[in-house]
Order: C-alpha cells, then sequence, then structure tokens
C-alpha cells in the first residue's frame, strides 16, 4: 500500500530569485545609507526580505565607504532595516592597513546605528589580535568586547609579545587605543621575554 501527501501551495506566496543583485537603501532625507551586492538571492513577497548569498555589503558614510562586509549568506528584512549575517563575517575598515573584525553573526537594526557581533570574533591589524565572544561596534567607532576577553600584542617576528586578560575591552578604530575593564576579576597581563 503506497501514500504520498499531497502539496500544499500557498498561491498568495511568490519567491523571486535574483542573479547578480546590486541595491543602494538611502535615509528619508536621501543620503546613501548602504549598499548590498550578491551574485545568487531571493525575495519573499509573503515575508518581505532578502535571503542573500555570499554578500557583499559596503556601509557608507555620506559619498564614502566606512565599512566592508561580506559572509557567506544574509537576510535582509523589516522594510529593509534589519540586516542579519551568518557564517564565516568579515569586516573591514577602510584604511590604509586595514582593520579586521571576523565573527560568526552580525546583526544590524540600522534605525539603532550599533552593529553586533557574535561568536569567535576576532580583531586583527597589524599590531593586535583581540579575541572574544561577542562584540559590538558603535558609531562613535569604539568596539566594545565582552568577557572573556584576549588581547595579544605581536612583535615584528609575528610572536606574542604581550598578552592580557580581562572582563571587557574598548578598541577605538580613530585613535587606535585600546582599554580594559574588569568588575569581578582584575585584568591578568604576561610580558613574554
Amino acid at each position: 500500500m503506497l501514500s504520498c501527501a499531497p502539496n500544499l501551495i500557498d498561491e498568495n506566496k511568490v519567491i523571486q530569485k535574483i542573479e547578480s543583485l546590486d541595491m543602494t537603501i538611502f535615509s528619508k532625507s536621501g543620503e546613501q545609507i548602504y549598499s548590498i551586492t550578491s551574485p545568487n538571492s531571493s525575495y519573499d513577497n509573503i515575508e518581505l526580505k532578502f535571503e542573500l548569498q555570499n554578500p557583499i555589503i559596503n556601509i557608507l558614510n555620506g559619498e564614502e565607504t566606512k565599512y566592508i562586509i561580506s559572509s557567506e549568506e544574509s537576510t535582509l528584512s523589516d522594510n529593509n532595516k534589519l540586516l542579519k549575517l551568518k557564517g564565516n563575517v568579515k569586516l573591514k575598515t577602510i584604511k590604509k592597513d586595514g582593520d579586521f573584525l571576523y565573527a560568526d553573526n552580525f546583526i544590524w537594526n540600522i534605525e539603532n546605528t550599533n552593529y553586533l557581533l557574535e561568536g569567535n570574533i576576532r580583531f586583527e591589524n597589524q599590531n593586535i589580535i583581540l579575541n572574544s565572544g561577542k562584540a559590538i561596534l558603535g558609531s562613535d567607532n569604539i568596539i566594545e568586547f565582552f568577557n572573556p576577553v584576549k588581547y595579544i600584542i605581536k612583535d615584528e617576528n609575528n610572536e606574542n609579545k604581550y598578552e592580557i586578560n580581562s572582563e571587557n575591552a574598548y578598541y577605538n578604530l580613530t585613535t587606535e587605543s585600546v582599554s580594559f575593564k574588569a568588575k569581578d576579576k582584575r585584568v591578568k597581563s604576561i610580558i613574554y621575554f
């Protein structure tokens, strides 16, 4: 005896496949906020959301690019105001040497202007490495890293020279300075000779 379940089709649901998506989002005053490119994406007209594969997002400050973000996949929903990226998220600053911020997940509520990064956070530039499980990048260009934080300074041979463990750390992208804070435990430092 064989049986099969009937296919249920939602007559109103349309998923539009889009190849080579290139989209720019503007504020109410007409300023560019961000742009997205994706080689393969789809749009769900019921949930009003984009599903993007291998997107590249340019966060803009006027006409200039402030950050470039890439990931394996992304969802853009809530009338293009909620952006979620997951899988090998990489955020790059536009600087001569460049700062890189890696994470498993990235969430941006565009009206909030803060970026939330979660899972295997790693900030790296030519001099330092900062690791944590969660971080927030604010509009003031300060990245707040949450407990536990591990900070490593490299020497010219790319070996660990100095290491700090702390509950929280704050890295200022503008001044390239870092500060540490701890409520319950002391900040622990290790110097390698």
